[in-house]
């Protein structure tokens, strides 16, 4: 799987993300802190990896910053996108089970290596859902992006 990862620090938990990623065979594309010389301000590369996501460069992104906050609502900014901050592999499950999460929100500050490699089992062991109300609820917000794509216009 193609999957965009951003950081707004170069920290190891950042780079745990992008290892971790490869151990498993993903193909991982690097913005913010991770790549030299790219825009590393929390918003722009958590914009960067979920655009990605919305133009079909990468299936999955991986958006952190010091709490995961701002990663998650920039990368929310971006239509098409249901980024979700996950602290834990329960959350994880939800998210994309429930939500059919595309990007995950990272603390840098909470997440250890065992947590992350938890994280990451639950978020891609987890299927989105198909029972009706789950599935209506994620068109509904795509109808959201809709609606403010029409706005900006």
């Amino acid at each position: 799987m193609r999957i965009s990862v951003s950081s707004d620090m170069d920290e190891p938990v950042a780079r745990l993300v992008v290892a971790e990623l490869r151990r498993r065979g993903h193909r991982v594309r690097e913005h913010g802190a991770l790549r030299p010389g790219a825009d590393a301000r929390w918003a722009a590369c958590s914009e960067a990896a979920a655009r990605d996501v919305a133009e079909g460069l990468a299936e999955q992104a991986v958006v952190c910053c010091w709490t995961g906050t701002g990663a998650s609502i920039a990368a929310n900014k971006v239509p098409g996108v249901r980024a979700a901050l996950c602290t834990d592999a329960a959350t994880a499950d939800g998210a994309r089970r429930w939500n059919d999460a595309n990007v995950l929100a990272l603390s840098l500050r909470l997440v250890s290596e065992p947590v992350l490699k938890e994280i990451l089992d639950a978020w891609f062991a987890a299927e989105p859902s198909t029972d009706p109300e789950d599935v209506r609820n994620v068109a509904r917000v795509g109808r959201l992006d809709a609606v403010r794509k029409d706005s900006q216009a």
